[in-house]
């Protein structure tokens, strides 16, 4: 079945508790083939650069099931940043209307790479520091009109944040940034997503370089160039405790100064147990939009701060009906775009991806959803919002990046051009 708005508004002014997709995911090579879970930074006697662990996996019967060794493929915060940029893309495309915000570094001369960053980019949403630190007009953003209504805005009277950024309320926020700091107002994310491989069995990666040039150890060292490149004459290197700098820091292959710091020379065939990949019995993508905490948030007022008075009942489910609406686009249009998570990380849907609107007795009415039919259904909830006196804002607000922040971004470019960057 389709999912009508009188069905999501039925449901989200307390029939149900939320909508729920869980989807068997496969690897694109097929059932059993490997893939690659994203790695994180470890202590060196770690057995694996991977988030893993115990976990429950369900029984294909429904009777019993196990507890197995699995890995996180795709993380909350990784998905919501995908779902977020399906959001994105949609409104560039122009087929979604609603709000953004963001930084438009083009007009800044020499910043290599660099367009515009919005909301939906930005880590901490409306609230990011990059934000923070630019101009709305003559204005620090929080100190202009929107950054202001955004700022005063609190769960329990949201519509200024709705009007300006309903996606945060969505996928949650914290104003830790602006002037009340770790006081700040914060937001539940009401949509969890997440793909975790279950049963998994670790695999091993090799690498190994033949150089063409024939580029030999015994060739070297190379030293650090005072332009960031490598020379061989120490004599004309950077010099560090009045030494001539050798290129590169040590690593698992050995000291600095060997031809390979500079992606020359072989490389000796080497086995890597802690990030070799995985395979799984089973792959699952769970995504979960809550309804109990898009009814949490309140509308007793306008955007403008004005009282709702009597249309107050009609336009608060009205609003959350919206917010359900754009999480169920952002997973639909996301899903449909496909699982491409990372190199050796394809995956697709073992089946049609189906959702479940979950009742408060526990019972379930399934309902499919593509993107094209997500999107219809957001433009349809955000117009009767509107009609109740909760409307989105319209257009995109650019905002100029301070001198400061632009400065900083140059020195970090510069310093990353060098090599001198650090980890953090």
């Amino acid at each position: 079945m389709s999912l009508t708005y009188q069905d999501l508004l039925d449901g989200v002014a307390g029939d149900a508790v939320g909508v729920r997709c869980r989807t068997v995911l496969q690897p694109l090579g097929g059932p059993g083939d490997k893939v690659f879970p994203p790695t994180y930074s470890v202590p060196a006697n770690a057995e694996t650069r991977y988030a893993t662990e115990d976990r429950y996996v369900p029984p294909a019967d429904g009777n019993g099931g196990s507890v197995a060794r699995s890995v996180v493929l795709d993380s909350v915060a990784s998905q919501a940043n995908r779902l977020e940029l399906a959001l994105l893309d949609a409104i560039r495309r122009g087929d979604l209307a609603a709000p953004v915000t963001a930084v438009d570094f083009t007009p800044v001369p020499d910043l290599a790479g660099f367009d515009k960053i919005s909301d939906y980019e930005a880590p901490h949403r409306i609230f990011d520091a990059l934000l923070r630190d630019s101009y709305d007009g003559d204005h620090l953003f929080r100190n202009g009109p929107v950054g202001t209504a955004v700022t005063e805005a609190r769960p329990r009277d949201a519509a200024a944040l709705y009007h300006h950024s309903p996606h945060t309320l969505v996928f949650g926020g914290w104003d830790s940034t602006g002037p009340r700091g770790g006081l700040g107002a914060k937001y539940e994310r009401a949509i969890t997503s997440e793909i975790v491989a279950l049963d998994i069995t670790a695999g091993v990666k090799t690498a190994s370089r033949i150089d063409p040039a024939g580029i030999e150890l015994r060739a070297g060292p190379l030293y650090e160039a005072p332009d960031g490149t490598w020379t061989l004459d120490p004599g004309s290197a950077v010099t560090e405790n009045g030494k001539p700098k050798l290129l590169g820091k040590p690593d698992q292959a050995g000291q600095p100064g060997r031809p390979s710091q500079a992606n020359l020379g072989n490389v000796t065939p080497v086995i890597d147990p802690k990030a070799g990949g995985v395979t799984a019995r089973q792959i699952t993508g769970t995504t979960v939009l809550s309804f109990i905490q898009l009814r949490r948030l309140g509308f007793p007022t306008g955007p403008d701060g004005s009282p709702l008075a009597g249309q107050r009942a009609q336009a608060e489910p009205a609003a959350r009906t919206a917010l359900a609406a754009l999480g169920l686009a952002a997973a639909a249009l996301a899903f449909g775009a496909g699982f491409d998570l990372r190199s050796r990380c394809v995956l697709v849907a073992a089946g049609p991806v189906t959702f479940e609107m979950v009742r408060r007795d526990g019972t379930v009415s399934r309902f499919g959803l593509t993107g094209a039919e997500a999107l219809d259904l957001v433009a349809e909830a955000a117009d009767r919002a509107a009609a109740a006196g909760l409307p989105w804002r319209s257009g995109e607000l650019l905002l100029r990046p301070a001198e400061r922040l632009v400065e900083l971004i140059r020195r970090s470019q510069q310093l990353a051009g060098t090599g001198a960057a650090s980890d953090e």
